[in-house]
């Protein structure tokens, strides 16, 4: 599933190409994606300009002028991609057909993503749900140690807790407390204030990190043009269950006991 820099990525690649184009019209092929508002997305597009195209926790938002946005969520096998508007694709849900005669084009094979279509006051309510971002210049390791801090959960749980912190999925939420060697079932209340440092430190590094390498491929997820993201290469936990842990030695431990997740961890070097 596209996690904060997978879906980062793809926002980059989007803003540079198509902000302040005009979308000449849409073509809904698989309405069963729509969501808030999508009804009738033609109408409501058509003939107006992407004014700009981020990233809010796990989606892509396409500002339309008016004020209005497109907020695409793709979940597990969903992708934006851009090219030209006669490629064939059997799963494509979405076609926004531009007036520079490109294609900006929802794919889903399962079918599983959204597209809503909010005005300003329901982009605020959805977007104030949210937690912060953990990229945001602002969000330092205090203001991360009052998202987690005083709950009873576990603390990988809090982490994916799109409430409490806003983009940090499966994959990430491993990889960053295999850094911070902090065990993924500690309850977050029992972290202390070097731990709850450590784990902030090494969550925005592994988050930029990725954001560099254009995100993690291993099955779904393409970038805006198709190509697979590089970090993959560079996991230390997910995925590596049975492995020997980087860091100590010992076979990684492999669970899918918090949240029905699969949950990656070295039961020697985190604690």
């Amino acid at each position: 599933m596209p996690e904060l820099p997978e879906t980062e990525t793809i926002a980059r690649d989007l803003h540079g190409a198509i902000a302040c184009v005009r979308v000449e019209s849409v073509e809904v092929v698989r309405p069963d994606v729509l969501r808030a508002g999508a009804r009738k997305l033609n109408s409501k597009l058509a003939g107006r300009t992407i004014q700009r195209v981020w990233r809010r926790a796990k989606s892509v938002v396409l500002s339309i002028n008016g004020p209005s946005h497109v907020v695409v969520t793709p979940r597990f096998t969903g992708a934006l991609l851009l090219g030209a508007p006669t490629v064939p694709d059997a799963y494509a849900c979405l076609r926004i057909r531009l007036a520079d005669d490109r294609e900006l084009r929802y794919t889903d094979v399962r079918r599983l993503g959204t597209v809503a279509f909010l005005d300003d006051d329901a982009f605020a309510e959805w977007s104030g749900a949210l937690g912060p971002e953990p990229l945001d210049p602002g969000f330092t390791a205090e203001r991360f140690s009052g998202c987690i801090r005083g709950s009873k959960r576990a603390i990988k749980a809090v982490l994916m807790d799109q409430a409490r912190l806003a983009g940090v999925g499966n994959i990430y939420a491993n990889e960053a407390l295999w850094r911070a060697g902090v065990r993924p079932s500690r309850r977050s209340a029992t972290l202390t204030a070097r731990e709850r440092e450590a784990l902030h430190r090494e969550l925005t590094t592994v988050l930029r990190e990725a954001v560099d390498a254009r995100g993690t491929s291993f099955r779904d997820y393409r970038d805006a043009y198709g190509q697979r993201g590089g970090f993959a290469s560079r996991l230390q936990a997910y995925g590596r269950g049975g492995e020997p842990c980087a860091r100590c030695g010992r076979p990684l431990k492999s669970s899918h006991a918090i949240d029905g997740r699969a949950t990656v961890w070295c039961a020697g070097c985190q604690r």
